[in-house]
């Protein structure tokens, strides 16, 4: 008994003592975060806090408003680059005002509250890309980076890209610089972070502040992947309204139609010059692009259940090219099309009958454009046998024409080609050209037609 009292005293003791400890302990951490005289941490703010501190009064938020009943139609974001109010946004967050100024209207709400008129004042089509003005003067501004994606920045460097999306307010998207995108005829940063509708035409600045890129797209099929305006073309469009010193243009719709004109020009001369180069489809070889700016893919039937009684090998290339005009048009597209055709299981007869349903006239084969666009499609077919290249099979083209009804000179157009020396065996290629001038179709159309040849 005597035994038992001691031990446990023994173990109230033992408590005592630790609980005694831990409060000791406890004592000494508080004291020494909370000693008297010590000064209170000093807080730093993050880079993205204290760019977006500075930015309410050079951020805007684009508005185009119907003149009728004075309601937006769409917003969009834009940034000031000027003490005397020149602004930056994308074309597409004010075409509808550049296309339709009898209809629309454009006035700005400023990040800090501010309000009031935008004047259009000059496009660069091609980059998408506007600049306008406010009725502010002596506001603070951005200025470019003088850093390009080739000097200067490196991958994997922190932008900060801002704007007000979807109507919900201003905010700042911290994201990666990953370089120019690969694959893309006209030049766009590759930006991984989260641009949403409502901050296009706003800035992606570096560390210090400087615009580095415009905010323009993000491609919807995957996760963070957007894109950038690279800010030196932005900078050039404020240059050449200063040098050129003249009132903004009268009619915007003439100035979109030479800007795309010029554009087109200078694409398809690019895809002339690059040409084609010989891909084997069965016993043929056909012309594919080899501009860098093209992506293949290519599909079969093989799997298809019930078992087909014709197989069908097909790739598909298409150009990463397109530019907006209007919400309605967005064109200068290339794509070409080749599907090798086999029976399985078909006489000559029936097989021909497959080949009519695999090659109908698709008059631009690139998809519906509104026909206040464009004239109806006007269509030629003819059979093709060139006698004095015996490395060609005979052809059957379907050669069809699009006219652009506001741009004089420019077409959609798309060939059709199906090989008429086998019975059980075929090839079909198609060629199809957005926004195209006559000769520049003539001349690749041509030279796509004569890369369909036999193997040797």
């Amino acid at each position: 008994m005597p035994e038992s009292v001691s031990i446990a005293r023994w173990r109230d003791l033992l408590r005592l003592s630790t609980l005694a400890f831990l409060l000791l302990l406890l004592a000494g951490s508080v004291g020494a975060s909370a000693a008297p005289g010590d000064p209170p941490p000093v807080y730093t703010p993050s880079v993205a806090e204290r760019i977006f501190a500075s930015a309410p009064q050079r951020l805007l938020q684009v508005r185009t408003l119907v003149i009728g009943s004075d309601r937006q139609s769409s917003t969009g974001s834009g940034f000031l680059v000027s003490a005397d109010g020149l602004a930056i946004t994308n074309y597409h967050v004010i075409s509808q005002v550049a296309l339709e100024p009898k209809t629309y209207r454009l006035e700005y709400a400023g990040a800090d509250g501010s309000k009031g008129e935008l004047k259009l004042l000059a496009i660069d089509l091609p980059n998408d890309l506007a600049l306008v003005r406010l009725d502010r003067t002596d506001a603070p501004f951005f200025e470019f980076s003088e850093a390009t994606p080739w000097q200067g920045l490196a991958k994997g460097e922190r932008l900060y890209s801002m704007g007000n999306p979807l109507d919900l307010g201003f905010t700042i998207v911290e994201g990666i610089y990953n370089g120019l995108a690969e694959r893309s005829y006209n030049e766009r940063i590759h930006f991984t972070g989260a641009l949403n509708a409502g901050m296009s035409g706003g800035p992606a600045v570096t560390a210090d502040g400087r615009v580095v890129g415009i905010n323009v797209s993000k491609r919807t099929g995957g996760e963070l992947l957007s894109f950038l305006v690279p800010a030196r073309f932005a900078a050039a469009l404020v240059q050449r309204v200063r040098d050129e010193a003249t009132e903004p243009a009268k009619d915007f719709r003439a100035e979109i139609g030479r800007q795309l004109s010029d554009w087109q020009s200078g694409l398809y001369k690019a895809v002339e010059a690059d040409g084609f180069r010989s891909v084997a489809f069965g016993p043929y070889k056909a012309p594919e692009a080899a501009a860098p700016w093209f992506s293949c893919w290519g599909q079969t039937n093989a799997g298809a259940v019930p078992k087909p009684r014709a197989g069908l090998n097909s790739t598909t290339c298409r150009s990463n090219t397109t530019l907006f005009v209007a919400n309605d048009l967005i064109t200068g597209l290339i794509q070409l099309n080749h599907s090798y055709a086999k029976a399985v299981s078909l006489n000559e007869f029936q097989f021909a009958s497959f080949l009519s349903s695999q090659v109908q006239p698709r008059p631009t084969g690139l998809g519906f454009v509104p026909r206040k666009w464009q004239t109806p499609p006007r269509c030629h077919e003819d059979f093709v046998v060139a006698s004095a290249a015996p490395d060609r099979p005979p052809l059957r083209v379907t050669w069809c024409a699009q006219a652009y009804r506001e741009f004089g000179g420019l077409y959609d157009v798309s060939v059709t080609a199906v090989t008429e020396d086998r019975g059980q065996e075929a090839l079909v290629s198609r060629l199809s050209l957005q926004a195209v001038a006559y000769a520049d179709a003539m001349t690749i159309s041509k030279r796509f037609l004569e890369a369909v040849q036999w193997k040797k």
